[in-house]
């Protein structure tokens, strides 16, 4: 691997995420080029070092940091800018499908790729609360300047598929948290109040995801804490509370609809993992 301070970097697209991104680099010590199509973004970064780049293919030297609205204009940016022995490190946001056929279509024009995620906001961008997310070739340069930085595996797809399902994660929680916020309101509790014991309640249900997990990747699901049929019990007061406080009922129904198809299927004496089979398509 080379210096991480050595190591040339480009940056195309300077919004804020991208910004960030070639701020890091330069605060590292890389040296840093720039592009962006409106090539005034770039004036801060030049004043602190960059180099901007006139055409976006001057752009691509060394390891190029793509950061633009969406694949498609990944694709129609790069498509003429010869990508002929071009590393690209692609973190656009977008799904799986996407991910492997831009890698498929930058394999064709020459390039090496990775697909990436960034699993942060940008004021976290440099720092180690910032997740980056790679999945492709092992790449041999260094992009800890950016922050934590994880490879998933060969697979270009891995790391979008990880940020969807870290998206899932991160609203199932919110939405969780605002039925709870909501029902409370009713009874004069308000949100700041709630929020501590809220989050004790979350912390305490992921200890329980790396057994939940064992259970899952062997198929087989003993209740040990508790088995489904007692759980979707619980489920129905939670529906029943919101619709007698006058609160959107949407998501308790949900869930226990989930929970009660599982138990109609033969399950109700398995733990509640067995839902995973909800989720997963049939066959699979």
């Amino acid at each position: 691997m080379t210096d991480k301070t050595n190591t040339p970097i480009s940056v195309v697209g300077l919004g804020l995420m991208g910004t960030a991104l070639a701020r890091a680099f330069l605060k590292a010590g890389h040296p840093t080029t720039v592009w962006n199509r409106t090539a005034a973004k770039a004036d801060a970064l030049v004043a602190e070092g960059a180099r901007l780049a006139p055409t976006i293919g001057d752009a691509l030297g060394g390891v190029t940091i793509v950061c633009l609205t969406d694949y498609s204009a990944v694709r129609e940016l790069l498509g003429d800018a010869g990508l002929d022995g071009a590393t690209l490190v692609n973190l656009t946001s977008g799904d799986s499908a996407q991910a492997r056929e831009t890698a498929a279509w930058a394999e064709k024009h020459g390039a090496r790729y990775l697909d990436g995620a960034i699993m942060a906001i940008p004021s976290s961008i440099g720092t180690d609360e910032a997740v980056i997310l790679l999945s492709g070739p092992l790449p041999d340069f260094d992009l800890g300047a950016l922050g934590t930085v994880s490879h998933l595996g060969e697979d270009p797809g891995l790391a979008s598929l990880y940020d969807v399902a870290g998206l899932t994660m991160m609203w199932s929680v919110l939405n969780a948290w605002l039925q709870g916020t909501a029902m409370l309101k009713t009874a004069g509790v308000d949100a700041a109040t709630y929020a501590p014991f809220a989050r004790q309640i979350a912390a305490g249900v992921a200890d329980w995801l790396p057994g939940y997990a064992e259970q899952i990747d062997k198929g087989s699901f003993p209740a040990e804490v508790s088995a489904l049929e007692t759980d979707a019990r619980a489920m129905a007061h939670m529906v029943e509370e919101s619709e007698a406080l006058g609160v959107n009922a949407e998501l308790p129904k949900l869930i226990k609809a989930m929970a009660d198809r599982a138990i109609a299927s033969g399950h109700g004496g398995e733990q509640y993992p067995v839902l995973i089979r909800e989720f997963e398509r049939p066959g699979s």
